[in-house]
């Protein structure tokens, strides 16, 4: 079952990239209009996963506890649409790969705090010394992949 869950997560990943590369393709067709192709690719998001979940029913009693929620937990709207119009915005302007190694570091470094802390209600998950090294690993990477060349050019000399 775990190696299904890694699997599918992985394939997310890939998503996201192909997202912000369809969706900066969407904005510089519209005159590079970064707010609107980040609104036309959430209608699009909003049309998909209102079908779905017509579908799979419970609507009106999900609805019917909404009045009920805190608005922070409305927050992840705002930060999807934040997410995606970011990408939108940087990918063309920074390049995807720079774009999306960021990306995998901020939420690499946000998740470690969320788990470790049990930020925003989620259950406490200790981040061990051997999570910690791999998190480094990872950050080192994005080192090397936003400023690899300049470091052989400086070698090189």
């Amino acid at each position: 079952m775990n190696a299904v869950l890694f699997a599918l997560a992985f394939c997310v990943g890939i998503f996201i990239s192909v997202q912000a590369a369809v969706n900066s393709q969407l904005a510089g067709a519209l005159h590079a209009n970064s707010v609107v192709a980040a609104f036309i690719s959430f209608s699009v998001g909003t049309l998909v996963l209102g079908i779905a979940a017509f579908t799979r029913g419970g609507v009106g009693e999900s609805l019917a506890l909404l009045a009920q929620q805190p608005l922070w937990k409305l927050s992840g709207g705002m930060l999807g649409a934040a997410f995606v119009f970011g990408t939108v915005f940087l990918a063309p302007r920074i390049g995807l790969l720079n774009m999306v190694v960021l990306v995998i570091a901020g939420q690499l470094m946000m998740s470690m705090a969320i788990d470790n802390f049990g930020l925003v209600q989620m259950a406490v998950r200790k981040v061990s010394n051997i999570r910690m090294a791999g998190a480094l690993v990872v950050v080192a990477g994005v080192s090397l992949t936003l400023f690899g060349d300049r470091i052989v050019a400086v070698w090189g000399r």
